[in-house]
């Protein structure tokens, strides 16, 4: 059974992505978010590397994960900067809350993890259920770019205490109907030249057409939805590498 964010692959994250790495994203959330003064939350956290620094500008930030590795990071890269927020392991596509929220946000394509079709409407619509009235769904999607099966790519980090850690990744399959690829990943530590721990993922993505989603989110009872790429507010995708971001208002007349 191959695992799914764990133990290695949650470090190397924490690593690769750590707290304080900005794409444009960290700084586009807080601006998109300046107006708002309630509760806001963070579907799939992960390491807290958007989080943390929201909760550090004054947000009212909640959030969860899937994975319990990646909250336990992130619970520690907020107790040593003084922060607590609520965090607590759950799923996109059935968390349920007493609280409603001003705004939703989902950044970096996290939301594209949802492989299955029907799991992924079912976390939208959890989403709409959540916010209040007015509230808005920030989220990033992205296209796929490489679709090739043969190559394989490999990625070394050293981690805190000198031991290296690898990753090789294999797309292994492309369902163009379906509009998920799944990729193979083995990661390994290696310690003065010894392999100590080994980890294999399957790491399925789904993708979406632009106008699809946006349809979608119409369909659910979203209003006002605004396209953004690149973390540039309302300047429409040119290109298939670019981040693509829709805010959209929960509208429940």
């Amino acid at each position: 059974m191959l695992g799914y964010y764990s133990k290695l692959s949650s470090e190397v994250y924490d690593i690769d992505k750590y707290i304080g790495l900005s794409f444009g994203d960290v700084e586009f959330y807080s601006e998109r978010l300046e107006t708002c003064t309630g509760n806001i939350l963070e579907p799939g956290v992960g390491t807290g590397r958007i989080l943390i620094p929201l909760l550090e500008k004054g947000f009212n930030l909640d959030g969860f994960d899937v994975s319990e590795e990646m909250l336990t990071i992130c619970r520690h890269n907020c107790k040593i900067r003084g922060l607590k927020p609520k965090l607590f392991k759950e799923n996109m596509e059935s968390f349920s809350l007493e609280t409603n929220y001003d705004a939703i946000i989902v950044p970096t394509g996290t939301f594209l993890l949802l492989h299955n079709r029907e799991d992924s409407l079912k976390a939208l619509k959890n989403f709409y259920h959540h916010l209040q009235d007015g509230g808005r769904l920030i989220i990033d999607i992205f296209l796929p770019n490489d679709l090739t099966t043969t190559n394989v790519t490999t990625r070394t980090w050293e981690t805190n205490d000198g031991d290296m850690i690898t990753l090789e990744s294999k797309l292994v399959d492309v369902d163009a109907v379906n509009q998920y690829t799944i990729t193979h990943n083995r990661y390994e530590k290696w310690q003065n030249g010894k392999l100590i721990q080994t980890e294999l993922e399957r790491f399925p993505i789904r993708w979406y057409g632009i106008e699809e989603f946006k349809l979608i989110l119409e369909q659910i009872g979203f209003k006002d939805i605004i396209i953004s790429a690149d973390y540039a507010y309302g300047q429409y995708p040119t290109k298939s590498s670019e981040i693509i971001t829709f805010e959209a208002v929960a509208s429940k007349d």
